[in-house]
């Protein structure tokens, strides 16, 4: 079986734009949902997510 880390794709899709969008967050969700746990690699990429916003390096977009 194949590890795809979708959510670490998607925190660094997030990282490359500096934004959180509403369509990231909501991806992130729903990859957490559907497999019901969190890789390793997962975990980190989105405690990195957080302390890079918790510095005011990434803008949480809010939906329009």
């Amino acid at each position: 079986m194949k590890t795809t880390y979708a959510i670490r794709q998607l925190v660094e899709k997030a990282l490359y734009i500096r934004k959180l969008t509403p369509d990231i967050e909501n991806e992130i969700n729903y990859e957490l949902t559907r497999t019901g746990h969190i890789s390793d690699v997962d975990y980190e990429a989105l405690e990195l997510l957080m302390s890079e916003m918790d510095a005011g390096r990434i803008q949480l977009v809010p939906s329009l």
